[in-house]
């Protein structure tokens, strides 16, 4: 197994940044507009993900847990379908009205944790600049 963890420090309330994250139904597109280009719910606790690239991913709700800010998901099929995932999303205040950001995902088998670390960081520029324009947008 292998796990791949990224971080992110994002200036944007951490307040913000949960509300985004823990929406399962639309989540991916608020958090990356443009990588992420579709997301429904095809159950109560199955979505189906986009990408601009022509993939998609089927992923599980596993839990949110609001007083935490962590987010559980799990991929169970589309275009990469992992023998074992399992990735959580969690968010924390940092500073003076930011937010740390951080991504991981256990995965098997491990040769596929690269293909999952170009993703998460194409996803994660996404997220930054989508949500740092937005707070610095005039109102």
């Amino acid at each position: 197994m292998a796990s791949v963890k990224k971080e992110l420090i994002i200036e944007v309330p951490v307040e913000n940044i949960w509300a985004i994250i823990r929406d399962f139904a639309a989540g991916p597109v608020r958090m990356a507009p443009g990588y992420a280009v579709d997301s429904k719910l095809v159950g109560p606790d199955t979505r189906v993900v986009d990408f601009a690239n022509g993939s998609n991913l089927r992923e599980r709700l596993v839990t949110i847990d609001d007083d935490d800010r962590r987010f559980v998901y799990s991929i169970i099929g589309g275009s990469v379908t992992p023998e074992h995932n399992n990735a959580t999303m969690q968010v924390f205040p940092h500073g003076d009205g930011h937010s740390r950001f951080v991504w991981i995902h256990d995965v098997l088998p491990a040769e596929v944790a690269e293909a999952f670390s170009a993703g998460m960081d194409e996803g994660l520029r996404s997220f930054k600049q989508s949500q740092e324009g937005v707070a610095a947008s005039p109102s």
